[in-house]
Formats: C-alpha cells, sequence, structure tokens
C-alpha cells in the first residue's frame, strides 16, 4: 500500500470532527466539577468561586492543548512496535505541553481576578515547576492513552481492503476484472473475504465501505470504478453512494417522495433514490 493511500486510511479511521469534539468536552466538564467540589473542600476559607477559577482556567488550556498532543500522536504514533521510538518525542512534547499550560493557566486566572478587582498571586512558578510537570505529564500522556484506545477500537471496528493483484508471472488465480475475493486486513493480520458475503457498499470520500458482518473495511476506490468489477446478477446500485447485495435485501419500504427505504438481513435501513427504484422492484419482478 502506498504511502499516500495509508495516510488517506488512517485519516479514515478517525472519529467523526464533533464526535471526538463532543467526547473531550464532555470529559473535560466532567474532571472539572469534580476537581472544583475537592478544591472547594480543601480551600473552604477561600471565596467559593476562587476553586472553580483555578479549575476551570487549567481544564480550558489542557483542553486547548488537545490538538497538539494528537498532532505529535499522529506524528510518532504510541504503539507496542513504535513507543521505544516515539517516548523521548512524547516525553520533549510534554515539556512544552507544561510550560504553555502553566503559563496560559496563570494569564487566566490573573484575568479573572481583575475582574473582580483582586491581584492573583501567582507567586514563583518556575523554581515550582516540576512540581507542576509532575501533574501535567500525567494529563498528557492520559491524553496519548485515550487516542490510542479509540484507535484500538476503530480498528477493531473496521478493517482495510484492497483488490487482490494480479501475480508478477502465470496466468491470474481469478478474474482481475470482476474478482471474486478481496484481501482484507485488520489488526495487523491479513484475510480473504470473499465478495459474495459483502452486504452492501458505502460511498465515503475517496474510498467505498465494504459492510460485512457489522463491519466496515473501506477499499480506496470510487463507486464507479468498483461498479465494473461487482457481479451484476449480485448487486445492485440502489443510491449514488449505495449498492446493496439482494441476497442480504430483507425488504423494500415505499416513501411517499417516490424513493424507498431498503431493510437488510442485518436490520440497517438504506435509502434508495427514486431513480433506481423501479429497476430494483423488476428484478424482483413487482410493479408499482
Amino acid at each position: 500500500m502506498s504511502e499516500q493511500a495509508d495516510g488517506g486510511y488512517r485519516d479514515f479511521q478517525r472519529w467523526p470532527p464533533l464526535v471526538e469534539a463532543a467526547f473531550w468536552v464532555a470529559l473535560t466538564i466532567l474532571n472539572t466539577v469534580f476537581n472544583g467540589l475537592v478544591a472547594q473542600i480543601d480551600h473552604a476559607r477561600t471565596a467559593a468561586w476562587e476553586p472553580w477559577v483555578w479549575e476551570s482556567s487549567s481544564a480550558l488550556l489542557i483542553l486547548l492543548l488537545i490538538p497538539f498532543v494528537r498532532m505529535v500522536e499522529w506524528r510518532w504514533p504510541f504503539r507496542f512496535d513504535t513507543w521505544r521510538h516515539s517516548l523521548p518525542w512524547h516525553l520533549l512534547a510534554s515539556v512544552a505541553f507544561s510550560l504553555i499550560h502553566v503559563a496560559g493557566m496563570f494569564g487566566l486566572r490573573g484575568l479573572a481576578y481583575a475582574v473582580v478587582g483582586r491581584h492573583y498571586h501567582m507567586g514563583a512558578w518556575w523554581p515550582n515547576f516540576g512540581y507542576e510537570y509532575l501533574k501535567d505529564i500525567r494529563s498528557y500522556f492520559i491524553i496519548v492513552a485515550l487516542i490510542c484506545l479509540s484507535r484500538l477500537w476503530l480498528l477493531r471496528q473496521q478493517g482495510e481492503a484492497k483488490l487482490l493483484a494480479a501475480p508478477y508471472e502465470g496466468a491470474p488465480v481469478e478474474p482481475v476484472e470482476r474478482p471474486e475475493r478481496f484481501l482484507v486486513r485488520k489488526l495487523g493480520k491479513e484475510f480473504l473475504l470473499n465478495a459474495s458475503e459483502i452486504e452492501w457498499l458505502q460511498a465515503a470520500g475517496n474510498y467505498v465501505n465494504l459492510h460485512v458482518r457489522s463491519r466496515d473495511y473501506p477499499l480506496r476506490a470510487t463507486m464507479a470504478g468498483i461498479e465494473e468489477r461487482l457481479d451484476p446478477a449480485r448487486f445492485v446500485r440502489v443510491h449514488r453512494g449505495y449498492f446493496v447485495n439482494l441476497d442480504y435485501l430483507a425488504e423494500i419500504e415505499p416513501l411517499e417522495t417516490g424513493d424507498a427505504r431498503l431493510q437488510m438481513r442485518d436490520g440497517v435501513k438504506i435509502p434508495c433514490s427514486r431513480r433506481h427504484r423501479a429497476a430494483l422492484r423488476e428484478r424482483f419482478g413487482r410493479q408499482d
């Protein structure tokens, strides 16, 4: 697989941006509330709002630094086979993370105190940076661990597919124009996937998702290109972004708009445009 294709596949494996952002925001809010309550108990003699300023300023800076951690982890992946090479870079990044975090949260606290007419006593934070760094390196690697765990979960849900290449010598073991099998990779292992096992296909940017038994295998191809390689007796295009395997189609539900909704055997519902609905019903010998 080329470097360009591998990079595109890594981008494909990410969570949707809104889902990922919502996760980090929700986690930050929960952590801030918990830490704020603890700080308020520990500093009962201070004004009630002060512990919340301390915790929220720290949490906001960490939230803003998450894209930086993601960028570092993307550049130097922290995995079982790469961690020795990546660890020095992550340690260096954690120092930058801590410096930005400490300077930023002290600035926000000073601003918050100024709003209420008070002065925030930062003290000599540089001599105490070691204490702050011990807390920040823990936060940094917790973020890295969550990123790695989310990637592992996605890899368990998804795999990668590609067409079998023609051999360098001799005749191909199957027609390359309409392959009966795809080579798929999942969690570092490769195996063959029968084309007949593909339940439906969905366009996803520069990829086509092959859906098999509740798993998605992205194949770097276009819908027009993959259509030429599918058996027309089994696969039917029902939407500009979908093909379905007729063997796994359970029900056709007509809609008032003239479109239809297809229910597959696994319960998934797929849109069917008006343009393709009539042709699909003709395949079953049914008329409107």
